[in-house]
């Protein structure tokens, strides 16, 4: 029972419907990728798993409890979204202390240590900080709570390369040492592809994919030659898209393709998940 269940969850704003019938499954012990273009719905899914919005149909579910007015269940999650609500005159050392007042399990050497590694002076003020020092300061209390499910939207709002990758090395310490269920909603798909063991993509409110990344990965090809060689090999093999240049064209293919069956003719290299998300959800 140690999971989160969404169970055929819905929410319409007014015209939009954000989240259509959704039913999905995070457990603890895993990283989870949460994919999706610009207003496709992920930041309303994970508003309503942590009761900020409440769904119109269906039902989500901490550990076999409903997360609809019990503490109980919500003070097994924590949400880093993208908004700060931290007061612009609260200092960073107790922004860590306010944490460990909802969060009995959090960790204030971990976040100190964090800050730290993340070269932040604990003891400025909120609206002293950029916005990737601020991010900074959000990371260190995520990742020091303790909860069982720990979800981070857009959690590199900010940061620069070197400062992400840090955040990255980070997650993976933090994850061998406790190994609660983390799900990163992110558009920089390529750079947390090494990390997240199962993905779940959604286009517009709807549930179009979910699979460990490992599989995904093994079954995404682009197949190149010339228009007519291209047209006749995907007659057979199931295509995500293609592209045309001139006489020639590249195919995306969703198999698990036997190389030494495709003919001379064609080239054949892997997708990565960026360019399967990509290929995914584009118009």
């Amino acid at each position: 029972m140690n999971k989160i269940e969404l169970k055929g969850v819905s929410k319409t704003f007014g015209q939009v419907e954000a989240s259509k019938n959704v039913s999905l499954t995070f457990e603890q012990g895993k990283i989870y990728g949460l994919l999706g273009r610009n207003g496709a719905g992920k930041s309303t899914l994970l508003n309503m798993i942590t009761s900020r919005v409440f769904p119109d149909a269906g039902e989500i579910l901490v550990e076999g409890e409903s997360v609809i007015e019990c503490d109980r269940a919500m003070g097994k999650i924590y949400l880093m979204g993208e908004a700060n609500y931290y007061p612009e005159g609260m200092r960073i050392r107790k922004a860590f202390e306010c944490a460990a007042m909802f969060y009995p399990n959090f960790d204030l050497a971990n976040a100190n240590m964090l800050a730290e590694r993340f070269g932040l002076n604990t003891k400025k003020k909120f609206k002293e900080l950029s916005t990737g020092m601020t991010t900074m300061a959000r990371l260190s209390i995520a990742l020091s709570t303790g909860a069982p499910y720990i979800f981070l939207d857009e959690p590199v709002l900010g940061l620069d390369a070197v400062h992400r990758d840090l955040f990255y090395r980070l997650l993976v310490e933090q994850f061998e040492r406790h190994p609660a269920c983390y799900v990163i909603s992110t558009h920089l798909i390529e750079e947390v592809a090494g990390l997240i063991e199962e993905v779940y993509i959604i286009s517009k409110g709807e549930l179009l994919l979910h699979e460990s990344t490992e599989r995904l990965l093994a079954r995404g090809y682009t197949v190149t030659g010339s228009s007519e060689a291209v047209d006749t090999f995907i007659e057979d093999h199931p295509c995500i898209g293609q592209d045309q240049l001139g006489g020639m064209k590249s195919a995306y293919i969703m198999e698990a393709l036997e190389i030494s069956q495709v003919p001379e003719t064609l080239t054949v290299s892997k997708l990565n998940l960026q360019q399967l998300f990509v290929q995914l959800t584009k118009e």
